[in-house]
């Protein structure tokens, strides 16, 4: 199978620049948010839609970044 509908975007969350990126295998739609700097993964998700599996990353992402300390340069 391939990956339709591919789509890539930074963005911002809990203050961290990150990117998503999102796609389509088959009947499921996939989401993936990495963090743009030494770009680990934070979170990932899938869904029926795009939209469904976009949110749940976001809130997973957001949760996770929620915790992580900033320190000020």
């Amino acid at each position: 199978m391939k990956a339709e509908e591919y789509r890539t975007q930074m963005d911002e969350i809990a203050g961290w620049k990150v990117n998503v990126v999102t796609y389509r295998i088959g009947d499921m739609c996939y989401c993936q948010i990495d963090n743009v700097s030494p770009g680990a993964r934070i979170a990932r998700a899938e869904g029926p839609t795009r939209e469904e599996a976009e949110k749940s990353a976001r809130d997973d992402a957001a949760r996770r970044l929620a915790r992580q300390r900033r320190m000020e340069v």
